[in-house]
């Protein structure tokens, strides 16, 4: 992440936020599973396989749904060229769209493919050269990353360089804490606050045509 502007660093923490809010939301309403989160699904996958299939299928099937969401939002990224990041939100947020009409619809797993896929789909808001840079809706290495540059500052490094993983970190933390809530509250219903959520970030990166490229000068991360 130290390759990007600092004013990325807040934008990417949204859309950390978004994609825990989302992955809460899924857990919670598809009783342990996960939309966001495919290592975790990939633990279910196996353990479903020597003990319960129909998990094991559920697992297998959103984590084939996450993979699409990733190819579309791959897709959209490269064919789209002006305001490229607004119009991946776009379909992130149509995805939630259809997800809350499912969900509506008692479609129960119809409505988690499609969240799914949206958490694919973000990936891709930080693709430069075909390759992700800034992983948006999984955390592991993005601690790994905290724990270096924590390490780092402490031997004398750069001593900011941890801050805007810690920041990603509590993105998704701060989104996951209030999409538990809201569930808790409102239910499914709760899909419907983060449509607009994703809305309203592409209208604001479309109509500031914002850069989420990485800076050539900035040594890699």
């Amino acid at each position: 992440m130290n390759r990007y502007a600092r004013s990325v660093w807040g934008l990417a923490a949204c859309f950390s936020a978004l994609a825990g809010f989302v992955d809460a939301l899924g857990f919670l309403y598809l009783g342990g599973f996960f939309v966001s989160f495919m290592s975790g699904n990939s633990t279910r996958l196996a353990v479903g396989l020597s003990e319960h299939v129909a998990d094991a299928l559920t697992a297998g099937g959103l984590i084939a749904s996450f993979v699409v969401g990733v190819m579309l939002g791959s897709l959209c990224g490269r064919t789209i060229r002006r305001a490229r990041h607004g119009a991946l939100m776009y379909l992130i947020a149509a995805m939630l769209t259809a997800a809350s009409l499912l969900a509506a619809a008692d479609a129960t797993w119809a409505a988690a493919a499609a969240l799914a896929m949206a958490m694919g789909a973000e990936n891709a808001l930080f693709e430069h050269d075909g390759e992700v840079q800034i992983g948006l809706t999984y955390m592991t290495g993005t601690l790994v990353k905290l724990g270096q540059r924590l390490l780092s500052a402490l031997m004398g490094g750069d001593r900011f360089g941890w801050v805007p993983y810690l920041l990603l970190w509590l993105g998704l933390l701060a989104g996951a804490v209030l999409g538990a809530i809201l569930f808790g509250v409102i239910g499914h219903q709760a899909i419907w606050v983060a449509a607009a959520s994703a809305l309203l970030l592409g209208i604001a990166l479309h109509r500031r045509d914002v850069s989420l490229t990485p800076s050539a000068k900035a040594p890699r991360q």
